[in-house]
């Protein structure tokens, strides 16, 4: 199965090359048009504005909508660096980890505002959707916008999730059917009048999930259904903007199935009737203003609510611990930034952000606890001629409130620092810059029942990235290629182990990790007449080894768990006038995912999706074929993915 797919970058490549020359001498017979100038002109505006010194990648417009893709997690795993940990299933949690860090050191934002679960710090990238976004980036170093907010100088990597800003008024429909029983209907409506723009945004969906699989290894053969794989739920969101202010409401209710692990043999009479409930709100607003040319200001707010109940108190369930536990979670978050340019040359940029979490649960021998986070920052930028400087100062300062009889963890406070530097040539810009940041233990990580530790220091991360960048642009072309090497050091790595017996576990600070990496990115689009053809590529080399402890040989110098050495994606775009061809080639490569048995690998995989997608005035219509050639794979050892599945869409606006 694999051998097709991988012939597949070399036959997009022929087929794009052969395109582009058969319409070359089309596209010259033509003489060019006054709207034909003034597009090529805003090509060359576009790729002309200054390049960030972060490492940034970004997905955007007629491209972001082209991928065959639902979740944002679908789209991110098309990025260089990036680990997608999938446990399954429509309904399995996503989290995405970036040059091995770890998901707790990513941040995710919404137009600009950090999505947090002060719980366990990681966030479900598949509860968020691609209908209402106008672009998806993914930064490696700080981001250096103007009045940037605290809480943005303070993860390891980051990843901006931009909505749409309506243009005009339309009302659309959208209804789809899939494999597995997978049924979606959504609305959308969006205004814009004297100023003002918004929408608002609902989706309903319900899936049985019910696919078939194969778990084959050296001692087993293993043909099977997923069983509990259900999902249903529906999202609600609505955005309100006008000029430099900005507000997002989000509602989400979801019920689903927690199929777990699949058990040897014995698949189909052992199945984990585990069933999960999730509701998550938030309410956030942002407002900026300019005081001349002089300084800035910006103001950021948001309330979040999150329930979760996570129930396995069956009588049919005969394999796990059964439980029915219930979840609590608020969070307040309050920011102002500044920014000052007392020259055109220098900006100045300070922020205080304050956010306070409330967790509650009925487990037993647990009690609420309140977290107060507090971050402020000193940045500053210089950009003189060709040379770009930046530097920053967080400071960080974590304190825990509980009526626990053995109290609260200690207060933790830091600073750390960044520096950035970048020099353009022309068309070639080179990059370096270094960033220290930790992340906090998590409530979970200090004061779940029977394993928090209140004692756990931060996971500290030290970031060495040198880095270059070329663009490229004429009349109907642009091309951009990127390339970095990194070196990454984690210090006192949070992990949980079996330290009071088999079902008793852990939570401590155990391991230092060293990752070399390189990550490349290239990219071209190229357009005539009719045509226009895309062509997007990332690949990640990278060694993510264990550093903690020199004389264990069954460890010391050995690869991270689930983080392969090769990784790589191609996605190919050609679209004529209301017609659109997608295919898109992902390869991940070898990842070992236990000590015990190094020879125990979760073996190379080439995932293919194909997406074709057609308009006729106000109706579209796209198919999708996702896993094309059903490779069975895994990201997590005896969770198989779906193998190849279809969706149907249909969306009509008014």
């Amino acid at each position: 199965m694999g051998t097709p797919s991988l012939r597949l970058p070399a036959i997009i490549g022929v087929a794009l090359y052969i395109a582009l020359q058969a319409h070359k001498v089309y596209a010259d017979s033509i003489p060019e048009s006054a709207d034909s100038v003034i597009h090529f002109t805003k090509e060359v505006e576009v790729s002309a504005k200054r390049r960030p010194i972060a490492t940034v990648q970004e997905l955007s417009g007629p491209e972001l909508q082209s991928l065959s893709t639902t979740s944002i997690a679908d789209a991110l795993k098309y990025f260089a660096g990036v680990q997608i940990k999938d446990y399954g299933g429509l309904g399995g949690l996503k989290t995405i980890n970036v040059r091995s860090l770890g998901a707790q050191h990513v941040g995710v934002y919404i137009d600009g505002i950090r999505i947090t679960n002060a719980q366990n710090g990681t966030v479900d990238l598949g509860k968020y959707s691609l209908s209402t976004l106008e672009s998806v980036s993914l930064y490696n170093a700080n981001k250096l916008d103007a009045c940037q907010s605290a809480s943005e100088y303070a993860s390891g990597a980051t990843v901006y999730m931009r909505t749409r800003r309506p243009d005009s008024d339309s009302l659309s429909l959208t209804g789809r059917i899939g494999s597995f029983h997978t049924y979606m209907g959504r609305v959308n409506a969006q205004f814009s009048r004297k100023g003002w723009c918004g929408f608002i945004d609902g989706e309903y969906l319900n899936s049985k999930g019910d696919y078939p699989f194969r778990y084959k290894s050296e001692y087993e053969d293993t043909v099977g259904k997923r069983k509990n794989s259900d999902i249903e739920y529906g999202r609600v969101e609505a955005a309100l903007f006008k000029n430099g202010f900005s507000s997002h409401l989000y509602y989400y209710q979801s019920e689903r199935g927690c199929p777990g692990g699949i058990v040897r043999r014995l698949s189909d009479k052992y199945t984990n009737v585990g069933r999960e409930w999730d509701t998550d709100l938030f309410a956030q607003a942002s407002y900026q203003q300019s005081f001349g040319e002089k300084f800035t200001i910006k103001a950021n707010s948001k309330y979040a609510y999150e329930y979760l109940r996570y129930c396995t108190d069956y009588p049919e369930n005969q394999n796990t611990a059964r439980v029915n536990n219930h979840y609590y979670q608020h969070d307040a978050y309050l920011a102002l930034s500044g920014a000052y340019f007392p020259t055109e040359w220098l900006s100045i940029n300070i922020g205080y952000d304050a956010r306070m979490s409330w967790l509650d649960a009925d487990l037993k021998v647990f009690h609420p606890v309140r977290r107060v986070d507090q971050k402020a920052v000193a940045a500053g930028q210089i950009n003189y001629r060709s040379i770009r400087l930046a530097a920053s100062i967080l400071y960080q300062h974590y304190k825990d409130h509980t009526r626990l009889k053995v109290g609260a963890a200690d207060p933790l406070s830091r600073f750390t620092p960044a520096v950035s530097v970048g020099y353009t040539f022309k068309d070639l810009t080179l990059k370096a810059w270094y960033k220290s940041i930790f992340r906090a233990p998590t409530l979970n990580d200090l004061y779940y029942t029977q394993v928090g530790n209140r004692n756990l220091k931060p996971e500290y991360t030290r970031q060495f990235d040198i880095g270059a960048e070329y663009n490229y642009s004429s009349p109907g072309w642009m091309a951009s290629v990127q390339a970095d090497v990194y070196v990454n050091h984690i210090d006192d790595r949070i992990v949980c182990l079996p330290l009071k017996g088999t079902y008793t576990w852990s939570m401590m600070n155990y391991g230092e990790t060293y990752c070399r990496g390189l990550n490349m990115t290239a990219s071209g689009r190229y357009m005539t007449g009719p045509w226009n053809f895309s062509l997007l590529t990332s690949l990640t080399w990278q060694r993510d080894l264990n550093r903690t402890d020199p004389d264990n040989e069954t460890t010391y110098n050995k690869p991270i768990c689930y983080s392969p050495t090769l990784s790589f994606g191609i996605t190919a775009i050609a679209a004529w006038r209301n017609y659109s061809l997608t295919v898109s080639e992902l390869h991940v490569g070898e990842r070992m995912w236990s000590y015990a048995d190094p020879e125990d690998v979760l073996t190379p995989y080439n995932n293919v999706d194909i997406k074709l997608s057609a308009s006729w005035r106000r109706l579209l219509a796209s198919l999708e074929v996702n896993d094309l050639f059903d490779v069975q794979y895994e990201h997590i050892p005896r969770y198989p993915m779906p193998g190849r599945n279809f969706r149907l869409t249909l969306s009509f606006t008014i």
